[in-house]
């Protein structure tokens, strides 16, 4: 558990369950993008990861509200 607001751990939490056969791309596929979904707060809700535009999986937070869109998203080229 990261405590809220401590965002060089919390990147780091998500990055290690990334690597971990937890949140591993399904045979064959790899994750060339990460998507952030935040609620109207600004704190985020959702974290998709996706092989192009093929949704993988979904982190899910339960700190947020309700989150509509996309914010923002890294991209690997």
């Amino acid at each position: 558990m990261v405590e809220w607001g401590n965002y060089a751990e919390a990147y780091k939490a998500i990055h290690d369950a990334i690597r971990s056969s937890l949140t591993n791309a399904p045979e064959g596929k790899s994750i060339t993008k990460i998507g952030f979904w935040e609620d109207v707060n600004g704190n985020i809700k959702y974290i998709k990861f996706y092989d192009g535009a093929e949704l993988l999986f979904t982190l899910t937070l339960s700190n947020a509200g309700e989150a509509t869109s996309e914010t923002w998203s890294i991209t690997r080229s």
